[in-house]
């Protein structure tokens, strides 16, 4: 028994030596499949809230491209205009030093025709004591006339100097904000091209649905504002001019927004609030970031209907209070001017146009 034991176990090793010494058979095992590529290599599909943020982050960039467009505009029209003042000066400053060199001219020739004397000096040499004093009054006249003469050519050159220097500097300014001006065009146009093409690749069920979620979170923001409390001691009226400004801004409901316009037919946010309050007789500045920067700043528990609601942390948007919680703002490329919760963005701050 012991043998066949041992006989067994040493054809078990022989066998088992053979196979591993045995040359690699044709059937070998199949090759490992191809590597999964990386995760980022992946396309990974968005889902609609993060589009609909993507979409949103686009619009906000747009909007504060738009405010720098828009300072830039101002900017660009007011040099405009000081260039138009100072070359209105410079003509009728060349015009005045051309009469007083004549006038100096001709008081030249009267001098050279009488022997290079003035008449009063004339007067002083004769022989007669009233015409003596006559003539040193005449004399003392004359020069201050002269001398009158040369002090206003002078200060005239140099008034033409100085406005013929301003207008080279309004002029260079005037080029470097119209160079903002096409930067800023085009980010803006980048922006919203992008923003449109994120829209456009959405079925009309995801557009929907879209819309329905920019809704739901302007609704969670706006009720998280309203239940911290800050709507309760709210209640002011407005001031008359404020009562204008809110009834110019609500007529607009309905146009549709356009970035860098201040109507009549479409507006942009800070043009609707800038119009409105020119409207009522205060004109304001025409951004959203300068209507921050330069009006007073009031507290919200202080807000009447009227005052103007800065948005987010750049100051890029603007929307006027109307009471009850509500605003009345020009939102964003694609959408109309329309109604909106006071909360339903994140506030910066309150200005008040008429305090």
């Amino acid at each position: 028994m012991y043998r066949r034991h041992c006989a067994a176990a040493a054809i078990t090793l022989v066998c088992a030596m053979a196979v591993l010494a045995s040359p690699v058979q044709a059937l070998a095992a199949p090759a490992p499949p191809s590597p999964t590529p990386p995760a980022t290599d992946r396309p990974v599909k968005k889902s609609l809230e993060e589009v609909r943020q993507e979409i949103d982050a686009l619009y906000r960039a747009a909007g504060s491209a738009t405010d720098a467009y828009n300072l830039a505009e101002e900017k660009a029209e007011k040099q405009s205009g000081e260039i138009v003042k100072l070359a209105q000066a410079i003509v009728e400053g060349q015009a005045k030093i051309a009469e007083l060199k004549s006038r100096a001219g001709a008081q030249a020739r009267e001098e050279y025709r009488n022997a290079g004397l003035p008449p009063g000096a004339r007067l002083m040499l004769s022989g007669d004591p009233s015409l003596f004093l006559d003539g040193v009054s005449r004399a003392r006249q004359g020069q201050k006339a002269a001398k009158g003469l040369l002090g206003e050519l002078n200060r005239t050159q140099q008034d033409l100097e100085t406005y013929t220097q301003d207008a080279s500097t309004n002029w260079t300014k005037l080029e470097a904000n119209r160079v903002k001006q096409a930067k800023a065009k085009k980010k803006i146009n980048a922006q919203i091209a992008a923003a449109k093409k994120l829209e456009s690749q959405l079925e009309k069920k995801e557009r929907e649905r879209l819309l329905r979620l920019e809704q739901e979170a302007e609704y969670a923001s706006q009720t998280a504002w309203l239940g911290s409390g800050a709507l309760k001691e709210i209640n002011r009226e407005a001031s008359a001019t404020g009562r204008k400004a809110v009834a110019f801004a609500t007529s607009k409901i309905g146009l549709p927004y356009e970035w860098g316009a201040v109507g009549p037919k479409s507006y942009d946010c800070s043009g609707l609030t800038s119009r409105a309050w020119a409207s009522a007789g205060r004109p304001i500045p025409r951004t959203s970031q300068e209507q921050w920067r330069l009006l007073p700043h009031i507290a919200i528990k202080d807000m009447r209907p009227g005052d103007l609601i800065i948005y987010h942390s750049d100051a890029s948007h603007v929307g006027m209070y109307i009471g009850d919680g509500a605003i009345v703002h020009a939102p964003r490329p694609g959408r109309n001017v329309t109604l909106a919760g006071a909360g339903s963005m994140e506030i910066l701050g309150v200005v008040r146009p008429d305090r």
